[in-house]
């Protein structure tokens, strides 16, 4: 598991694009037949993937998290932007289609992923917090979600929410996660932009095209920097940046958050007239 330490807001100020993206993006997910884990000094941020082939991938316990088991001191949340697999937890198997995700609580789990079809292969996006309360795991269908729609073709920003776990859905420690879609013609998120002292957040992009890129925008309002993020790459945002973009193209996220406050409107708004 590579470990990585986010500069502060002071360093990333004089930071060129190589160390920007180096510190705040993650580019080497969903490697085939390969699970791979990155753990983030922010919140103690564990981001991951598991791409299983013809056989299954058993969840490692890294070194660095000193427990017997990923698990032991945490919760995770998987998310699958692949084809239909399954993740087995315990003995008992829990399948997700496209889209759906899995909830597992706090305890000394044995998991591990597994894919229908290796040709085309589920792929399975991890997200893990350190959890002090025990939850239930939770199965959580997309089909069953009823999307929240914001925005307006006007301002090219119109796109549905999907909250999978959160206060009023499947229940977590801290771990808050979701994903949005974009409607046809627009290529905006989170704009109008914000920020959230008391949670950071991670950006997952999905269904680019490869060729096609999302500028991802971030920083304090008056020192805004930008990555061109492609698919299935991951943007790390800290408590003191925006976490916005525009796509070249139509894309997907899954966003995920955690931190003190599980409140998805707690948030600080900021006027695009005043970023600079």
């Amino acid at each position: 598991m590579r470990m990585l330490q986010l500069a502060d807001e002071v360093r990333y100020a004089g930071m060129s694009t190589d160390e920007l993206r180096a510190g705040f993006l993650v580019e080497d997910l969903f490697i085939a037949g390969v699970v791979k884990m990155v753990y983030v000094d922010l919140d103690r941020t564990v981001i991951g993937s598991a791409v299983p082939l013809a056989e299954p991938l058993q969840l490692p316990c890294p070194d660095q998290l000193r427990a017997t088991s990923f698990t032991e001191r945490r919760e995770l949340g998987i998310f699958n932007i692949g084809s239909d697999g399954a993740v087995e937890v315990d003995g008992q198997t829990h399948t997700l289609g496209n889209r759906d995700a899995l909830y597992i609580g706090r305890g000394d789990h044995s998991i591990s992923f597994s894919s229908a079809n290796a040709e085309i292969p589920a792929e399975f996006y991890l997200l893990s917090y350190p959890a002090h309360a025990v939850h239930p795991i939770a199965l959580i269908r997309a089909a069953t979600i009823t999307a929240l729609t914001i925005g307006d073709p006007a301002t090219a920003n119109l796109r549905s929410i999907h909250k999978l776990i959160h206060l009023e859905g499947a229940r977590s420690c801290q771990l808050v996660m979701g994903f949005t879609t974009l409607h046809s013609g627009s290529v905006w998120n989170t704009m109008p932009p914000h920020t959230h002292m008391r949670r950071s957040e991670v950006y997952l992009y999905f269904d680019l095209p490869p060729e096609q890129r999302v500028i991802h925008l971030m920083g304090p309002a008056n020192q805004t920097r930008h990555l061109l993020v492609a698919n299935k790459q991951v943007a790390i945002s800290p408590l003191w940046s925006i976490h916005a973009g525009v796509g070249t193209a139509s894309y997907s996220f899954c966003w995920g958050m955690g931190g003190e406050n599980q409140v998805y409107t707690d948030m600080d708004p900021l006027r695009i007239a005043d970023l600079l």
